[in-house]
């Protein structure tokens, strides 16, 4: 069985900020049932992406911060490199009743968020990170962290905290998806869905 400590490492190499950076951990068995509210007959089968974790995530610098979003989605991340399949996997599997439960809703789509500061003594604030989709802002509706120190809200030079957000269902992952923290934006998911839309045709062609 896997311990706790080992996923949280996992995830923190995901999410540190130097593109190309491996992503490494062992890779849990692929057991768990993707959401319930997903057309699973539409999605390729894992272990044929290629992608790497950062090439699925829309990247927000705003001031000393650099806000990482990365959507756990079923019809996202199994267009990721096995490993990286099997740790967001795992990550979304064991965190979605929770982050359910804290929604009051079923079928909430889960992002895995992380904040990296470059400076010392940095404030974040989890609840101003917002996205846009369909010319619906929408708000997160369950934050559920991660790392020990998310509660401080505030960050150490290189220092990462991570959480996974919850936001209403019903995004379609083929549309533009619009990161907001503070007064920044983001369209970069715009840049995203091309290179979504390619693997999927090539995992496709793999899986035969």
């Amino acid at each position: 069985m896997r311990r706790p400590g080992t996923l949280l490492l996992t995830v923190l190499v995901g999410c540190a900020p130097a593109a190309g950076a491996p992503e490494t951990g062992p890779a849990p068995a692929r057991t768990a049932a993707p959401a319930a509210s997903q057309d699973t007959s539409k999605l390729v089968p894992p272990g044929f992406g290629t992608l790497r974790q950062d090439e699925i995530t829309v990247s927000l610098r705003s001031g000393a911060l650099l806000v990482k979003v990365t959507p756990l989605s079923e019809a996202v991340i199994r267009l990721t490199a096995p490993d990286t399949y099997d740790r967001l996997h795992a990550l979304a599997a064991n965190r979605r009743i929770e982050a359910e439960r804290a929604a009051g809703a079923a079928g909430v789509e889960l992002f895995l968020v992380s904040f990296f500061s470059y400076q010392p003594d940095v404030v974040f604030q989890p609840e101003d990170l917002q996205l846009e989709h369909q010319g619906r802002v929408l708000r997160a509706v369950a934050i559920l962290p991660l790392t020990p120190e998310w509660g401080k809200q505030r960050l150490q030079q290189q220092e990462t905290q991570a959480a996974i957000y919850g936001f209403p269902p019903g995004l379609d992952y083929e549309l533009a998806l619009e990161v907001r923290y503070g007064p920044q934006e983001s369209d970069a998911w715009s840049q995203i869905i091309p290179k979504l839309e390619v693997e999927r045709a090539k995992a496709r062609a793999r899986a035969g």
